[in-house]
């Protein structure tokens, strides 16, 4: 099986150096640039398993790299930032990231967040569960290549925004807590920040729903959770 690749976008050395060292050790193939314009190439070229994604970069800022590859490609994307807002965090999910890590930070928390979305990726990709093409009125979700599609039109999405309407939409009217969602995607402890699901579940209604504010297939059950309307 061949080694799957990381990208890891930042101008520190010494943290580029450190998760290279941390990720090889664990037999990836790890590629380095300090460049947010390299990294939008590489993105091409090298067709990366996963992206480590710093966000003050020396030429263009992290977010808009992240825009830039969410536009064409629902690789895992990892922000890593010495900013650790809460609407730095909330601004980076809601424009294509999967996670968010604030610095300083343990190299083996990298490793094991990095593995838990691969594992995710994997999961998604290759379950014969989930290459069923769900079809509803205006909208269907291609699981085995993460295709959306409104209206005839491809919607890109990011994992995380992915696998929470996969997750909905094989399950018709069926009401999930957040905390269920964050169990099932995020697969860990549901005390985390169930703050992130609502995050996510706001920026899948501005790429999918007709009208965000009045939501036709992802709906609010007040007080309980949510549910995928047809």
């Amino acid at each position: 099986m061949a080694k799957e690749k990381i990208l890891i976008v930042d101008d520190e050395q010494e943290i580029s150096h450190l998760l290279d060292r941390y990720l090889t050790r664990e037999m990836f193939q790890v590629i380095v640039t300090s460049s947010g314009k390299k990294a939008i190439q590489l993105v091409d070229t090298e067709k990366p398993d996963l992206i480590i994604l710093d966000i003050l970069l020396p030429d263009i800022n992290g977010i808009e790299v992240c825009q830039q590859i969410r536009s064409k490609s629902t690789v895992p994307i990892v922000f890593i930032s010495c900013k650790d807002d809460a609407s730095d965090k909330v601004l980076g999910l809601e424009l294509g990231g999967d996670d968010y890590i604030v610095k300083p930070f343990s190299p083996s928390e990298v490793v094991a967040r990095v593995k838990a979305h691969l594992r995710r990726h994997r999961y998604l990709t290759n379950n014969p569960d989930n290459k069923q093409v769900l079809k509803f009125h205006g909208i269907e979700i291609d699981a085995s290549s993460y295709t959306v599609r409104t209206n005839g039109k491809t919607v890109c999405l990011s994992a995380k925004e992915f696998q929470i309407l996969n997750i909905l939409a094989q399950h018709p009217n069926q009401i999930f807590t957040a905390s269920q969602l964050f169990d099932y995607v995020w697969q860990e402890d549901a005390s985390g920040d169930l703050r992130t699901v609502v995050v996510h579940i706001s920026n899948l209604r501005k790429k999918i729903e007709p009208d965000s504010s009045r939501p036709k297939y992802i709906q609010t059950v007040r007080n309980v959770g949510y549910r995928f309307t047809i």
